[in-house]
């Protein structure tokens, strides 16, 4: 067996791993980085970026169909309805994903960190084998990921599917059944929606997304049912049975009859996803001896340090931040530079999350009922896409969207920013930045925001937060 000794061991190349590797090969760190399948991680190639390249895809047919209609749309009609070829679309969006896998590959090696294929095993917290090698490391940063979770009683396979599956169907369904309204399921559920197939989901608790609050959730349930999406909350899946026609049915109940059988529902369909949540790939850590919390997720500090010293871990695996791709990119540029002598900590003001349904809902910051919990003296103020220029010109305004601004009524501090429409997800750079550098509403104000674009709305939610917004009465 041939033995590997190296400066940095990163073990995961996903957008924390790979990221952590580069940056440690960048401040002359002899880095190598260990990863199992495909550079990239579950974001590049079975997440964040293939379900992005379906939801644009999915919006392109959707906007075919309005063309196709009789007296066509904007002016521009077509003779028929567009055809799908749903093995062409995945072709289409397998060609993103190689790009993107090759460009990582690339920039690794550009940075001199070395790329081992494989899977590592663990023979203590420093030294690791991969097929034939033996690669003994002075640091380790653990960046394995996570895996979607799996519900006992509707294990994956002959139908059910986790979103990686999702992302490869290659056939038109007739009949899609989501297990569970987050964002992983109500972003694959509207994908398929607006491909032509019928969709239901079926939630546990009392709403879809309940993460957000009831203003931002209402374009988005609007939509689902101007769709016919069909939404079942409250209810508890109970199993999947194979019937004969070789089509499935989801038996689900209320959850406040979950104990009378007779109150039982049920829904066939061609696959049913499950999509309720992901679990820390932390499986095959006894030997490094870092300790696990009751979740699984391995313990750090605020740099990301375990209990053993010298070993870190990041992003999805690690118990620090949300579970985020831009989460554990931040967090592996940071571990490196620590690594190489540099003081820093994990202390975000705020992390933007995003859900890329349509519309799309964004969040960074405190909602007005946070900050109110949080003892803040809070005024808010708000913006219609319906009355931005530009959201008119992209059609964006349709969804009833709009941008809120929360700040403290004494001082004028911004505390948190949401939105919810088409396009939105674009604008939430501005709006971190402004909470990370403890922007005032008068820095918003007074900065000149280009016309026309969306950006404006940002501008003028804080002006409607001061009382005096120019462009609604």
């Amino acid at each position: 067996m041939k033995t590997r000794k190296c400066k940095v061991l990163v073990i995961g190349a996903g957008p924390g791993g790979y990221v952590a590797a580069i940056r440690s090969a960048q401040l002359g760190m002899d880095t190598v980085i260990v990863e199992g399948e495909r550079a990239g991680g579950t974001c590049l190639i079975r997440g964040c970026i293939p379900s992005k390249a379906m939801i644009h895809a999915a919006h392109k047919f959707h906007d075919l169909a309005k063309h196709a209609k009789k007296g066509g749309h904007m002016g521009i009609s077509i003779p028929g309805p567009a055809e799908l070829e749903m093995a062409a679309l995945k072709g289409w969006k397998d060609d993103i994903v190689d790009r993107l896998n090759k460009g990582v590959e690339h920039l690794l090696k550009s940075s001199g960190a070395e790329l081992i294929t494989g899977w590592a095993e663990f023979k203590d917290a420093k030294t690791v084998v991969v097929g034939d090698i033996q690669i003994e490391a002075e640091n380790v940063i653990l960046a394995n990921g996570s895996v979607p979770i799996e519900l006992p009683f509707m294990k994956y396979g002959d139908g059910v599917i986790s979103s990686r599956e999702a992302l490869d169907i290659d056939e038109k369904l007739d009949h899609l059944v989501v297990v569970g309204g987050g964002y992983i399921g109500l972003e694959l559920g509207i994908v398929h929606r607006m491909l032509g197939t019928q969709v239901t989901i079926v939630e546990a608790m009392d709403s879809v997304l309940p993460i957000f609050d009831k203003e931002l959730r209402r374009p988005l349930e609007l939509f689902l049912k101007k769709n016919k999406v069909k939404v079942n909350t409250g209810v508890f899946a109970k199993g999947v049975e194979k019937l004969d026609n070789g089509k499935l049915k989801l038996n689900f109940i209320d959850k406040n009859n979950a104990d009378d059988e007779s109150k039982m529902q049920s829904v066939e369909a061609d696959r049913v996803l499950v999509t309720v949540g992901r679990r820390p790939r932390s499986e095959g850590l006894a030997a490094t001896g870092v300790a696990l919390n009751e979740r699984g997720f391995v313990k750090v500090n605020n740099q990301c340090q375990t209990n053993m010293k010298g070993v870190y871990a990041i992003g999805d695996v690690s118990d620090l931040g949300e579970m985020l791709a831009h989460v554990a990119s931040f967090q592996g540029e940071m571990v490196a530079e620590i690594i190489a002598g540099t003081d820093r900590a994990y202390n975000p003001v705020a992390v933007p999350a995003i859900v890329f349904t349509e519309p799309e809902i964004v969040s960074v910051g405190m909602s007005p009922d946070e900050a109110k919990e949080a003892g803040h003296p809070v005024i808010t103020g708000k913006f219609p896409l319906a009355a931005n220029g530009r959201s008119l010109t992209q059609e964006a305004e349709k969804t009833g969207g709009f941008v809120r601004v929360v700040a403290r009524e004494d001082d004028h501090r911004i505390l948190g920013v949401q939105a919810v429409g088409t396009h939105v997800s674009e604008l939430v750079g501005e709006w971190t930045l402004a909470l990370e550098m403890g922007a005032l509403l008068e820095d918003i104000a007074g900065t000149i925001h280009a016309h026309p674009t969306m950006t404006e709305m940002t501008h003028e939610a804080v002006l409607a937060t001061l009382g005096h917004a120019i462009h609604i009465a």
